[in-house]
């Protein structure tokens, strides 16, 4: 394997492993219908902001998610809505496995 695919794999693996938790799963679910605050998506998970915070910012640290403040507010939104195809491709395993 090659340096430059060895790094592509490593960075397709942090993605992964970004999205490899519920709740950040669901972060990418509510905004699939469209940029939220962190108050509107603490107040969906029932959830403390910095918990909140915290998984938003592992998400845009992969690349999933961009941000943008205005004023107060810290908005985010997903960066390549494509990952939702990732999303079914899962559910299709599942559904294939049975589960």
């Amino acid at each position: 394997m090659t340096a430059a695919t060895q790094a592509g794999y490593k960075t397709q693996a942090r993605i992964i492993k970004a999205l490899a938790h519920s709740t950040r799963l669901f972060i990418v679910g509510e905004l699939s219908r469209g940029e939220r605050c962190v108050r509107e998506l603490t107040d969906r998970i029932d959830a403390k902001m910095p918990t909140v915070s915290r998984h938003l910012s592992v998400l845009r640290s992969a690349g999933v998610l961009e941000d943008e403040k205005r004023g107060l507010q810290v908005f985010y939104r997903l960066r390549v809505p494509c990952v939702l195809n990732f999303f079914k491709c899962i559910e299709a395993l599942q559904t294939n496995n049975g589960k």
